[in-house]
């Protein structure tokens, strides 16, 4: 579904990613891991339209995507989450949510979307009203993805979703993933948990410095020491 060939990104002058190459295939949960500063996120910016590529290409549904701007790659059927959850605080739940169907026509459509967000999240059904600044950190992630799934994407980017959450949340967020891919959907995860990542994705990339350096299905890693040693320690 998604395919990246030697991609290179940046800031200004400052080249991050180098020449990155790597493939997710539909109804798939591919993982992107690295420690800080290997480029996950510059690479995930770059898939979103947030950042230009430098060179390369990003093709999704053998349609080319580099250079377009983000609401265009949007209406392709991609939605971000982003690191940071990026939320409006002073807004409620429910009108976060709503935010998320920019492609819906009517408010007919949205309705019935976000009902099915209630059902997947019951806890932000208990909290619809209230604002997003007063959800805990694990809420306020629910809502993020949330608000990514009202439009019904066909790939769905997660950037760090278990940054700051307890144990228990991420247990919670390990069963939505697993919902959301038996239920057809794909999606590219980045994550520094490394031990999470592992039990919802069937591939993995590893990056360091910009390049990958390692691509191996998730099942021969759970208990390769020397790969954690060598490039996730």
């Amino acid at each position: 579904m998604l395919s990246v060939r030697d991609l290179e990104a940046g800031y200004g002058s400052l080249k991050v990613l180098r020449r990155i190459t790597l493939a997710v295939p539909e109804g798939k949960v591919v993982a992107l891991l690295g420690g800080n500063g290997a480029g996950k996120t510059t690479a995930m910016h770059a898939i979103a339209g947030i950042l230009r590529p430098m060179a390369g290409e990003i093709l999704f549904a053998g349609q080319a995507l580099q250079g377009l701007a983000p609401h265009r790659i949007f209406r392709h059927g991609i939605s971000l989450v982003a690191q940071g959850r990026q939320l409006f605080p002073e807004m409620s739940v429910r009108e976060n949510l709503e935010l998320g169907a920019l492609a819906a026509q009517t408010r007919k459509e949205i309705a019935p979307l976000t009902e099915e967000i209630f059902r997947r999240f019951p806890r932000l059904a208990q909290r619809a009203e209230q604002r997003a600044a007063s959800l805990s950190g694990g809420e306020q992630q629910m809502l993020a993805t949330g608000r990514a799934l009202m439009s019904r994407p066909a790939l769905l980017l997660l950037d760090e979703p278990t940054t700051g959450l307890a144990p228990i949340i991420v247990t919670e967020l390990v069963r939505i993933i697993h919902e959301l891919r038996d239920a057809g959907l794909t999606i590219l995860l980045v994550e520094q948990n490394v031990r999470m990542a592992l039990k919802v994705a069937e591939d993995v990339y590893v990056m360091r410095n910009g390049r990958i350096v390692l691509h191996a299905p998730a099942a021969d890693l759970h208990d390769s020491d020397e790969v954690f040693s060598s490039y996730l320690g």
